[in-house]
């Protein structure tokens, strides 16, 4: 454990945010897993609902900075184009 008061705070701090990243990464995994679903299962009405869903979870990600801009526009595409690929 630290002994400055400031690295404390810093630990505590970290934690916090860490838990916060982690609680926002797992659901981008969920509303991916959602919309993957949707898709294997060949319901293009349920992907099609659950997809604006996830392409703004995973954008909000990104804004926050827990995702890099890249691998959000990455994994949108990669949804919208699974979705799309549905007849």
């Amino acid at each position: 454990m630290a002994n400055i008061k400031s690295a404390k705070k810093r630990v505590v701090t970290s934690a916090k945010r860490a838990e916060r990243n982690k609680a926002i990464r797992t659901a981008v995994k969920t509303y991916v897993k959602k919309v993957e679903a949707a898709v294997e299962a060949g319901n293009k009405e349920e992907a099609n609902k659950v997809l604006p869903e996830a392409i703004g979870q995973i954008t909000k990600a990104a804004n926050k900075g827990i995702l890099h801009k890249n691998t959000a526009a990455r994994k949108v595409s990669r949804l919208t184009k699974l979705v799309n690929g549905l007849e």
